[in-house]
């Protein structure tokens, strides 16, 4: 124990005499709009037809994947779809043009998410504070691991709590911190440090510290598309980090007029109506679509940037009021794009 007492002790220290002096704020890191990009405009004949309003969207039993292993687990979403720039249609093929504003919702990451998105976006340049991150359910805490860097690579483990702060961010707050394996909350007590004084987290995207705590913005966490909503509650369940946004899924089905399926026996599905929508060379006015699970004994797996695969995969139906069923095979059933497709 001394062994490892020792080099953990002078480390800490010379983190506390280096360290410059602590925020009198929460130190958050949101990191600014992200770029936009700004595609061909619709033909006039398009932009005569739009009217300018957002698209009313509902999703249920989504796996919508918005990065490299990095996937939210939409257990139910209602909301709208609309164009950073107003007037433009929501473009599919540029997601970093478009906003979801979610009006409810419940929306999972499992560890493996977590683990992508902290460590391949949040956290993912030069210098980052923490590194190799690995995350754990206990009950109903979350358990972190990895690597802390402040002049030395110290490794630790973060047994912590959840919950949602009054502006609607997520609140982690540590109930055991262990540092090289020995008790490390009562070492940075007595040393007088906290995560805040050692975590510089002004370049990572979507996160604060607090004293101990670690605050989550679920406007910024994420890669695009853009989301914005107000989260109410978080919790542990079925081995995810548990998401619920704005009023609750039974809530909604009470008190709001749901949008009309298209096919009333799809389990599995994103629905669309009102706007304009784009999906390469096709424009949607006066939008009415739903994209449905070929495959629903499981959640729809669905990617922003692959979706002209599933596409292709897929078939379409018109309604005989105009409207559009699109039937897409779950993306881990589309066969990877040959060299051909890319000549």
């Amino acid at each position: 124990m001394r062994s490892v007492l020792c080099p953990l002790i002078v480390a800490l220290s010379v983190m506390a005499c280096a360290r410059r002096a602590p925020p009198s704020r929460i130190t958050d890191t949101a990191s600014g709009a992200p770029r936009t990009i700004a595609p061909d405009r619709p033909p006039p004949a398009i932009q005569a037809a739009s009217d300018g309003s957002p698209t009313k969207a509902e999703f249920r039993n989504v796996d919508f994947h918005v990065g490299s292993g990095i996937v939210l687990r939409i257990h139910f979403l209602r909301g709208r779809m609309r164009s950073k720039s107003p007037g433009e249609p929501v473009d599919f093929d540029h997601k970093d043009s478009f906003v979801i504003d979610i009006q409810s919702a419940e929306v999972g990451l499992t560890m493996a998410d977590l683990d992508h998105l902290m460590n391949g976006y949040v956290f993912a340049y030069r210098g980052a504070p923490l590194r190799n991150l690995h995350f754990a359910t206990q009950g109903a805490q979350l358990v972190q691991r990895g690597i802390l860097h402040k002049v030395v690579d110290i490794p630790f483990q973060i047994t912590a709590s959840m919950s949602v702060t009054p502006t609607g961010r997520i609140r982690i707050h540590p109930t055991a911190i262990r540092i090289f394996d020995v008790d490390g909350e009562g070492l940075m007590q007595a040393l007088g440090i906290t995560l805040q004084r050692l975590l510089d987290v002004r370049q990572a995207k979507g996160v604060g510290v607090e004293g101990n705590d670690l605050l989550l913005n679920p406007d910024s966490l994420l890669p695009p598309p853009a989301i914005t909503g107000r989260v109410t509650e978080v919790r542990i369940a079925r081995g995810q980090v548990v998401q619920i946004f704005g009023d609750t899924a039974a809530w909604v089905a009470s008190h709001v007029q749901p949008l009309v399926p298209l096919d009333s026996a799809a389990p599995n599905y994103m629905r669309f109506q009102g706007g304009t929508l784009r999906f390469g060379k096709l424009f949607m006015v006066q939008a009415d679509m739903e994209i449905i699970d070929v495959q629903p004994g499981d959640a729809f797996d669905f990617s922003i940037d692959e979706y002209n695969r599933q596409l292709v995969a897929g078939y379409s139906r018109n309604t005989p009021a105009k409207g559009l069923k699109v039937y897409m095979p779950d993306l881990d059933k589309v066969a990877a794009p040959s060299a051909a497709h890319h000549q």
